[in-house]
């Protein structure tokens, strides 16, 4: 297993996801019904996949060997760059969850809310993927020892099995298809 490759086919259905998200947001924006009950659906695949189990990968493996690596770039591409938009958006989805909760208890005003904090995660994690396929892996791949390479594709495999015996990746990606069909995309 590659677990550098693993990592971009997984931001395949991150992307799908945010398109999701955008499109329940166009929704609230053109003043059409929502079930915003969806978005805890997509919130639980931000914070699930999205984060626990890829971030996990990025921040438990890989991160931690590019800065072993690679000195002060390493340092300031993960540390300063990759890590601080992880933390970004971590914000953007507890603040989308909070104005969520508020437009359910009536507060119609936290719609808004609702569209900043959903679009802004969205255009942060898109720009972050980006990133992470055009120059993050490209450089681990390139500037790595062949051994830890290795260990990274091994300890992503391992990684992998465990979420397999729970199910993780085939509960997430049948979320974004049935999400991708009940919003037209």
């Amino acid at each position: 297993m590659n677990g550098l490759q693993l990592m971009v086919e997984e931001h395949v259905y991150i992307k799908r996801m945010l398109k999701v998200i955008r499109q329940a947001c166009q929704l609230i924006l053109e003043d059409k019904p929502v079930d915003y009950g969806d978005f805890a659906l997509m919130i639980d695949f931000v914070r699930e996949y999205a984060d626990k189990h890829h971030h996990g990968k990025e921040e438990d493996i890989l991160f931690n060997r590019i800065i072993e690596e690679t000195g002060e770039t390493g340092e300031k591409l993960i540390t300063h760059g990759m890590m601080v938009e992880h933390l970004q958006g971590r914000l953007f989805i507890h603040d989308l969850e909070q104005a969520v909760e508020a437009v359910q208890k009536g507060n119609h005003d936290a719609r808004l809310d609702v569209i900043a904090n959903a679009i802004s995660y969205t255009h942060l994690l898109n720009r972050h993927i980006d990133k992470e396929d055009d120059v993050v892996y490209p450089f681990a791949d390139r500037k790595l020892k062949s051994e830890t390479l290795e260990q990274i594709h091994g300890e992503c495999a391992i990684f992998e099995g465990k979420q397999m015996t729970d199910r993780i990746q085939e509960k997430y990606v049948r979320l974004v298809s049935e999400l991708e069909a009940k919003y037209g995309l």
